[in-house]
């Protein structure tokens, strides 16, 4: 069954940023989201960190195991793709940790060639390096003991959503499908966000073809996407996801590894890429949860529309909520990890 759904409910009260976790520090995994675990206690949700190969690259990862968890039992997992610039310890441990506690093991990895995971030249952010992160994230969690291999499902947040529409389009090892504000990368960094820079894509295209060059020629590597965070600066960002995006990496939920820089070359591979090319390969069951108030909407509308071989669809959005909103606020959270572990739970069953 396809459905559009937008439930009449009352929007979140909360305002600001009053509330959010501000340091890293205090926590021993570095955690920085609010209610994050800060030591595991037996028949509680517990968090173990782990690590792996992938290509040749160590992969630095969290997984989240149920209370009570029983490694000689049977367990449905769930991935999760953080979004870019994002790291583990961030929204995309708050979801694998939330989902943890609703019977789900889990596992949040850092991209290849960013945050804790190696791999050079830093902060490199093409599509195949991140979709190969989510395939690396089906081999490690479907052999992890206790986990049921027919019974996996992936989850990807902001920019890993649109890599897990790409990931899913092969890889049929995932069950079921969600993403949570996704964002088409591809997209946004050829046309600009909500379209607003088609008219410069040749000259964007040519400054990331002459940095390849150089790099080929031994410069040091360019990155692009540095952020200002003053208030002043963020006030003038033209979109609700700039700016509160700017909010929560750079001051609420900031954390040593997570930056928006990237390799300039990354480009090239970039802007000829489009995360729902082909997303009517997906034939599972897909949830698309947005902000009904997100200017990133956009994009998972569109996404919705392309997915033509998903029979059993939803794109469900999340009243008064925007963008970053989905990341943090508690009531948003609240309603996006009901929607997800109702979807989970049926469709991994």
């Amino acid at each position: 069954m396809k459905k559009i759904i937008a439930p009449i409910m009352g929007a979140a009260m909360m305002t600001g940023i009053a509330g959010c976790d501000k340091s890293h520090n205090d926590n021993p995994w570095g955690l920085v989201y609010r209610g994050a675990i800060t030591e595991n206690v037996a028949g509680a949700v517990n968090i173990h960190p782990v690590s792996y190969k992938l290509n040749g690259r160590d992969i630095s990862a969290n997984v989240y195991t149920p209370a009570n968890f029983d490694e000689s039992k049977k367990y449905p997992a769930i991935v999760v793709a953080h979004p870019n610039g994002g790291v583990k310890e961030q929204v995309a441990g708050l979801y694998a940790q939330r989902l943890a506690d609703n019977g789900f093991v889990t596992l949040v990895a850092d991209a290849s060639f960013q945050g804790a995971s190696s791999g050079t030249p830093r902060h490199t952010d093409k599509p195949a390096y991140r979709i190969e992160d989510i395939h690396g994230m089906a081999d490690y969690i479907s052999q992890y003991p206790g986990v049921d291999a027919k019974r996996i499902g992936v989850l990807g947040i902001c920019g890993g959503g649109g890599y897990t529409w790409a990931a899913a389009q092969s890889d049929k090892r995932f069950r079921a499908v969600a993403t949570l504000s996704a964002f088409n990368s591809g997209r946004v960094r050829r046309n600009g966000y909500q379209d607003s820079a088609i008219d410069t894509v040749q000259a964007r295209l040519k400054s990331a073809s002459d940095a390849r060059a150089a790099e080929a020629m031994g410069a040091p590597v360019k990155l692009v996407g540095q952020m200002d965070f003053s208030p002043e600066a963020i006030a003038k960002l033209p979109y609700d996801l700039y700016r509160e995006g700017a909010e929560y990496y750079g001051h609420t939920h900031a954390h040593p590894n997570s930056t928006f820089e990237y390799t300039e070359s990354s480009l090239m591979d970039l802007m000829t890429f489009d995360a729902t090319d082909h997303i009517d390969l997906i034939n599972v069951p897909l949830l698309l949860i947005a902000g009904q108030k997100a200017d990133s909407l956009y994009m998972s509308q569109d996404a919705f529309a392309k997915a033509t071989g998903a029979t059993d669809k939803e794109l469900f959005l999340i009243p008064g909520a925007t963008h970053i909103q989905t990341y943090w606020v508690p009531e948003y959270v609240d309603m996006a990890v009901k929607k997800l572990t109702e979807f989970f739970d049926k469709k991994l069953e």
